[in-house]
């Protein structure tokens, strides 16, 4: 098979000055992946709305947050090839204005099938092209800033979420569920139009190839050869998984256990996590960027140590009969889930070619989301039995298992398959 063709030109930098055109890229980016990430945790904040409304069961809504998921986890790996033969400027753009108009007629939602199709399949569809291309980009615009740049970006996960749930919840509770999806798809329409006009249009760094399913494969394999990767990727499924059975669950399980209203169960649940998030992702992206300069592994260090470190305060926040108690929890857990987040890229990148990192990090995307899709439903199941603080509880075991596989990708693996991704070329034959 041969090789992709590569394109020789010069992706667009920004002038060397600290002035707003400088960081316009990171900023206009933020304010996507924080409606990517709000938009996604809409459905969260007013499925006890909806569930009363529409009378889904539980295991019905776990299946819509999951549908989102599965659907992302299929469609990412195509949005990291895409991303490294087309503009990505275009694939966010277009990305955005799709999951902004699907979020936007989620509001108009009266069936089952209709959620799964419009929230699930398109919503989720729309957001999985959104993060390889934005990553590749900022890391090879922001090079010798690259953990801070992108750590940054992760920061509007948190944003998004934590006043996704706090505006969700209030017009949720005084203007209707319905409302929320309005609000929020048409914001993502109206920057859609922005970044078009303000960021340039860049050149594909690789030819697109005739056969896409030979070039999927053969980075596929090319990748899978690496034990690193691998298992970067069996980790992140693994955070993922928390992650996302946590995000769905969490505002109902304040709502039934501590009889909070939905809009402080939804403020609650996401703004303490996400608030020592923030916190976390600063801190583990400087303490990388410090030791990576003398040991590289630092980075998948720093990720095991936060998913060991969270492990504990998951169970707490789980079993805890005291709010106080649980905010605390919720608190620490997201220091350090944020340790993890601060290197999910930069890790990856230490150990792929930078000429696929966009279709790497689609493709260890794809395995992680389809790894962790199943938890929202399988928490929906058992909610009825074992009840949602034994479910969130059993979680703690997940972390456990993800900082594992760090621990043996770092001490085993990582040196050689760092050393082999400095003499790469690229010909992924």
């Amino acid at each position: 098979m041969n090789a992709p063709s590569e394109i020789p030109s010069k992706i667009p930098t920004a002038k060397k000055s600290g002035g707003f055109r400088h960081w316009e890229l990171l900023v206009l980016l933020w304010l996507a992946f924080f409606l990517n990430q709000a938009d996604r945790q809409i459905f969260s904040v007013v499925l006890p709305l909806i569930r009363s409304d529409l009378g889904f069961t539980d295991a019905e809504l776990g299946l819509i947050a999951s549908s989102l998921v599965w659907t992302y986890g299929l469609l990412v790996p195509i949005a990291g090839f895409l991303g490294d033969r087309f503009s990505r400027r275009n694939i966010i753009g277009f990305c955005l204005l799709f999951w902004s108009v699907a979020t936007l007629f989620t509001g108009l939602c009266a069936t089952l099938v209709q959620f799964i199709l419009l929230r699930g399949i398109a919503t989720g569809g729309g957001e999985a092209f959104y993060a390889p291309s934005s990553n590749a980009l900022l890391g090879e615009k922001y090079a010798k800033s690259r953990a801070f740049a992108l750590s940054i970006h992760q920061t509007a996960v948190y944003a998004g979420i934590i006043l996704s749930g706090l505006i969700a919840g209030y017009i949720g509770e005084h203007y209707g569920w319905q409302n929320a999806f309005f609000l929020f798809g048409g914001l993502g329409i109206v920057l859609a139009g922005v970044i078009f006009l303000r960021i340039p249009k860049d050149p594909p760094l690789l030819a697109p190839q005739k056969n896409i399913k030979q070039e999927v494969l053969a980075t596929a394999a090319h990748i899978v050869k690496k034990p690193t990767v691998v298992l970067l990727t069996l980790a992140f499924g693994c955070m993922v998984f928390v992650n996302v059975g946590y995000l769905t669950w969490m505002p109902t399980f304040l709502v039934d256990k501590f009889g909070l209203t939905l809009t402080d169960a939804g403020f609650s649940s996401l703004f303490y996590h996400h608030v020592g998030a923030f916190l976390g992702v600063l801190i583990g992206a400087k303490l990388s960027d410090h030791y990576a300069l003398r040991l590289p592994k630092s980075r998948v260090i720093v990720q095991a140590a936060g998913l060991f470190l969270a492990a504990p305060f998951i169970l707490i926040m789980s079993l805890s009969t005291s709010p106080l108690l649980t905010y605390v929890a919720l608190f620490l857990f997201g220091v350090f889930r944020g340790w993890y987040d601060s290197n999910i890229v930069a890790s990856l990148y230490e150990v792929v070619s930078p000429k696929i990192r966009s279709s790497a990090y689609g493709l260890v995307l794809a395995c992680a989301f389809l790894i962790g899709a199943s938890a929202p439903y399988l928490l929906g199941i058992l909610k009825p039995t074992l009840g949602l603080s034994k479910g969130l509880a059993g979680l703690s075991a997940v972390y456990i298992l993800g900082g594992l596989f760090l621990s043996l990708a770092a001490w085993v693996y990582f040196d050689k398959d760092q050393q082999k991704a400095q003499h790469e070329t690229t010909d992924l034959s």
